[in-house]
Formats: structure tokens, C-alpha cells, sequence
């Protein structure tokens, strides 16, 4: 699915829907219906028990083949979102069905205990030269934005977005769009096709006049589950989104994502193989951070591989990970357009005990900056079982820079060259922390040799540099980590990476 062509540039298209009761059923409804903070937790639970249906895709003549360029033609009205008029401290615009996003989704304001349909009418947007449905038709929309003054105090920025599938989107102020996040992760990167678990029925609290934040709750569906969100979305420095999730299996699951984010690595100073451009970079982001159980930070940075690569990172009660935007540097990316130095870092912090399992990397090859190459997730070790329950509670940061930091060293850049004698040379930018007056590089690799090892001031950046070649001995993949120590004290976070002919 080309999903970053579309979503790119249609962040100014949308559209809404109606019916909670209906959201089990599948029919709409355009009455109120009581509410309260376990109906979405509820309604999880009752899909689970039944069988999986299927979305309804059904649209009126015009709008089942809609090309990309038509699609971002229909534009919401500004003029008609959704509190414009009561001065609060949101507004709720509207994503339309078309193009590839066909399924439909209901939406509904939720105040003073009550679940209010929003309803579709042709006269929220604007189609220019495409006919719009007739007037009373209830297409329902395919997601919705949420803006709120960000930047400045008289202007309502775009913050965040839910479109297509599970997926959904937020920036954090100076930023644009860049990385996704999704609900949930079902068979990703397994061979027999991944299983894409859908948002079916919003729920949008109406915020209070002087709050800083806002509440959306969210039924999923899907072949193997269903589960409930509750989402708490505070836009700032960091955008934050508090999210709970409820999870409720039709059968048992083995190869499940939670917390996945999903990104773009086409290239960078790491991995420019084959690559005739003019910019120095591609990507919305450079690499995976983790903090691990045992306290540990490690990086990894990203590639573009020639084939699929998943990478486990086995843990007990990760503390957080993340795909990462590091690179900060208008230079290092060169591009007027999509400024990829302005692309959002996203951050998952469990919110309690998750267990054993292990942080999933997948990276996937692609030959154009526009697909999502790269997935990142919690995979539990223990499948999860049918007709159980399963809560998860996490924090979601969207920014620019690793919340909570370490006093320690980060690798904010990795170089590869042709070293040697067939040797490959890789240098490795060190910033931050405490590096003391005597620091020492270890690097180690799983097979092949480490030569020329160097750990040198660079008076450039204020930190240090480490330069070293891989004599990979014609192995055709070898696993390097490095870090600096002081008298055996890390003060540097873990790097780690994967090298491939």
C-alpha cells in the first residue's frame, strides 16, 4: 500500500459517520446513545465473542476508483469543524472515503454522558470538480484530524490525525509530519501476508474550555481480534498521547505488534549503495533506540536492505524504544520540500509491567522514499490465548529529542566506506553525556575481525569520534556492537548494528 504518497499530502482531506450500538451491528445510527468510560471496553468484548465481519467498502458511482490527484481535490471546509464556533481549545475536521480508503468509519462527540453521531453531509467539504454523493447520503468518513493553537496562540495547527487501518499520526510543535503509529501489529513481515487490524468507531470527548488536553476512544476490529483505546492527546513541545488498550482475541495470536510505529529509511551516510541522488539523506528516521530492562541504552541505526531483515532485541519489562529522528541538520537532508529534519522522533514508555518478549525491528527493501519500510514493536513471548483480556498502558512521545535522557553519549551518526584490503570503514559520532578524560572504544563483532580501532576528540562536534574496519572474512552477515567506556563505566549508550555484503 503506497501510504506516504497519500498521506503526505492529504492531510487536508477527510469526512465523519454515526452509530455505537450500531458500530457491533454494523448499522448506523443517528441517535444519541448513553455513554461511559467501559461502553468501548464492552463493545471490544462483544465483537470478540462473535465472528469476524468484514468492513462494509461500499461507496456511490464516482468515488470506488478515485486516483490520488482527485482524492486530495475533496477538501473539508474549515469553516465546519466540529467546535469552530464555541472558542475551545480543539477542532475536528474530516477525512472523506475514497481512493484507498474505502472502509467506513463512524465518529461520534461524546458530552455530558452522551455518544452524539456526527453525521456525513456532502456539504462539509468542498469537491471541485468531482460531483459530490446526493445530499442525505450517509457515507460515513475514513478518519479524522484534530487542531489545536500549537505554534502560535491564534491559530488552530493540525496535531494529529487517524487514517486508514489502525494507522495514526502527530506532530509536536516546529515539526511536520513524518512516522505513524498503529493500534495494533498483527503477522508482520510473515511470508503468508500480514494481518492489518482496522479503527471502526471513534469516540471524541468534548473538551472542557481551558484543558490542555483532549480524550478519543477507539473500537478495532480484526480477523483475530478486537480491543478498545482510550487515548489522551496533549499537543506541545512533546505531543503526548496516554493510551490504553484492552485486547480481546478471537484466537490465539503468536505474532503480535504492540506499540508499533512504522517509518521510512530509504537512505543515509550509512547505507547509500546503489543511490544516485542529489540529497545527502532520506528518511524520517535514522534509527532504534531502546532502553531496556537492565537499564541499558542501545541504537541501532537504520537501512534499506537488499533483502527483509527482522531483528530481535529479547527483553523483560522494556522501560521504552522508539523509532528515532536524530539528525537535525537541514544540510544532512537538503531538501526544500519535505524537510526531513523536521520529522517527529516517536518514543513508547510502558506504563507497567509488560513482561518477557522482545523489541521487533523489520526492515524492508524498498527502492522509493515513498513506502514505510520500517516497523517497530513489543512482541510478547507467550502467544495471547483466545477469549482472554489483555491491558496494556503505554505513553506515546512525539518530538524532537529521546524523553527522559541518560547521561550518557548518544551515536548520533554512523559512516560507512570502503576501507583497506576489502575492509569496510565505519565512523560513529559521539555527542553528549560525560565522556571523561580517558575514554576507551570497545567494538566487537560476532564473526570476521575488528582492525584499526581509533577514539579521537572531534573538535567539531565537542564529542568524540570512533573510526574502525571490518575484515568480514566473506561472512555474509556480522553483528557488530560498540561503546565507550571510562574505567570500566559505560558512558556511552550501546551501538549495535548489522552488517550485510
Amino acid at each position: 500500500m503506497d501510504r506516504r504518497r497519500f498521506i503526505a499530502g492529504s492531510v487536508a482531506v477527510l469526512s465523519a459517520g454515526a452509530g455505537w450500538r450500531a458500530a457491533a451491528a454494523d448499522q448506523p445510527t443517528t441517535q444519541d446513545q448513553p455513554f461511559d468510560a467501559q461502553a468501548v471496553r464492552r463493545m471490544a468484548q462483544e465483537l470478540a465473542r462473535n465472528p469476524y465481519k468484514k468492513p462494509d467498502t461500499s461507496l456511490p458511482a464516482g468515488f470506488t476508483d478515485l486516483s490520488y490527484d482527485a482524492y486530495r481535490s475533496i477538501r473539508f471546509r474549515p469553516d465546519r469543524a466540529l467546535w469552530r464556533d464555541e472558542k475551545l481549545p480543539f477542532q475536528v475536521q474530516f477525512f472523506h472515503r475514497g481512493f484507498i480508503f474505502k472502509d467506513r468509519v463512524d465518529i461520534f462527540e461524546v458530552s455530558g454522558g452522551r455518544a452524539r453521531p456526527i453525521v456525513f453531509s456532502p456539504s462539509l467539504f468542498d469537491y471541485g470538480d468531482i460531483k459530490p454523493p446526493p445530499e442525505g447520503s450517509n457515507m460515513g468518513f475514513a478518519g479524522f484530524r484534530l487542531h489545536a493553537p500549537m505554534n502560535r496562540p491564534d491559530y488552530y495547527d493540525e496535531v494529529g490525525a487517524f487514517l486508514g487501518a489502525s494507522y495514526f499520526r502527530a506532530v509536536s510543535k516546529g515539526l511536520v509530519y513524518g512516522l505513524s503509529a498503529r493500534g495494533l501489529s498483527i503477522r508482520t513481515a510473515d511470508p503468508k501476508g500480514e494481518e492489518f487490524p482496522a479503527f471502526k468507531t471513534y469516540w471524541i470527548e468534548k473538551p472542557a474550555q481551558h484543558t490542555g488536553s483532549i480524550v478519543v476512544h477507539a473500537l478495532l476490529d480484526s480477523v483475530s481480534a478486537a480491543a478498545a483505546y482510550r487515548f489522551t492527546i496533549r499537543p506541545g513541545e512533546t505531543t503526548i498521547y496516554d493510551t490504553e488498550m484492552a485486547l480481546y482475541p478471537r484466537n490465539d495470536i503468536g505474532e503480535v505488534g504492540i506499540g508499533s510505529a512504522t517509518s521510512m529509511f530509504f537512505f543515509g551516510a550509512n547505507d547509500r549503495d546503489g543511490i544516485d541522488d542529489f540529497r545527502p539523506a532520506v528518511h524520517d528516521s535514522d534509527g532504534l533506540a531502546v532502553r531496556n530492562g537492565r537499564g541499558e541504552e542501545l541504537w541501532r541505526p537504520l537501512t534499506n536492505p537488499r533483502d527483509l531483515q527482522v531483528s530481535y532485541f529479547g527483553d523483560v519489562n522494556p522501560r521504552g524504544f522508539g523509532l528515532m529522528q536524530r539528525e537535525r541538520d537541514f544540510f544532512a537532508y537538503d531538501d526544500l520540500e519535505s524537510h526531513f529534519e523536521k520529522r517527529p522522533s516517536l518514543w513508547v514508555e510502558p506504563i507497567g509491567d509488560w513482561g518477557e518478549g522482545a523489541v521487533n525491528l523489520v526492515e524492508i527493501p524498498t527502492k522509493e522514499e515513498i513506502h514505510d519500510n520500517i516497523v517497530a514493536f513489543w512482541r510478547p513471548k507467550e502467544p495471547l490465548k483466545a477469549k482472554g483480556e489483555y491491558i496494556y498502558t503505554y505513553r506515546l512521545h512525539w518530538g524532537a529529542g529521546h524523553p527522559n535522557p541518560q547521561n550518557l553519549a548518544q551515536f548520533v551518526q554512523t559512516r560507512t566506506g570502503a576501507g583497506p584490503d576489502g575492509t569496510r570503514r565505519f565512523v560513529l559520532e559521539l555527542v553528549g553525556g560525560m565522556l571523561g578524560s580517558d575514554p576507551k572504544a570497545t567494538v566487537s563483532s560476532d564473526k570476521g575481525e575488528i582492525k584499526n580501532l581509533v577514539l579521537q576528540p572531534n573538535s567539531q562536534t565537542g564529542g568524540m569520534r570512533v573510526s574502525f574496519e571490518l575484515d568480514a572474512k566473506k561472512e555474509p552477515v556480522v553483528e557488530m556492537r560498540a561503546q565507550v567506556m571510562q574505567q570500566d563505566k559505560p558512558v556511552s549508550e550501546v551501538w549495535l548494528y548489522r552488517w550485510t555484503p
